[in-house]
């Protein structure tokens, strides 16, 4: 008899910690070790998701690749500018353009390719706001 006692009471317990647990407010047994059934496929479903990002994440640092390789060579009049990247991506070349407008860099000659890889050898001088003023006006007026 005792016995029985101490299963109910074991019984009880564990049923009132799986209601706690999966927020269940079933009165009966059954209920309840079914609303903890439908909590624990909700939870592997979510592991499963967070799995799928996780592995998602991964390929797209891979996928990324190294960095383009940056090379600057101080010439007499000017900078040689080389960027080199294993893949092309759509954009980089403005991107690259506007960050030479940042730094205040007028390119006077490049060559660009993006066939598989990216890769833009530019010439450029760095010059100050009048001077870009005054190479304007006189592209001008030669065009």
């Amino acid at each position: 008899m005792v016995s029985r006692v101490h299963k109910r009471t074991a019984v009880y317990r564990s049923i009132q910690q799986l209601r706690s647990i999966t927020n269940s407010h079933a009165r009966r047994k059954t209920s309840v070790i079914l609303d903890a059934s439908k909590y624990i496929r909700g939870l592997k479903q979510k592991l499963q998701e967070l799995n799928q990002l996780a592995v998602a994440a991964t390929q797209k640092d891979i996928e990324y690749g190294p960095m383009p390789m940056l090379k600057v060579e101080q010439q007499e009049e000017g900078y040689l500018i080389k960027v080199l990247s294993q893949r092309s991506c759509q954009g980089l070349l403005a991107f690259i353009l506007e960050a030479f407008e940042r730094l205040g860099l007028v390119v006077l000659q490049a060559r660009a390719s993006c066939v598989e890889s990216f890769c833009l050898e530019a010439f450029g001088i760095k010059v100050s706001n009048n001077d870009v003023k005054h190479s304007l006006n006189t592209r001008e007026i030669i065009i």
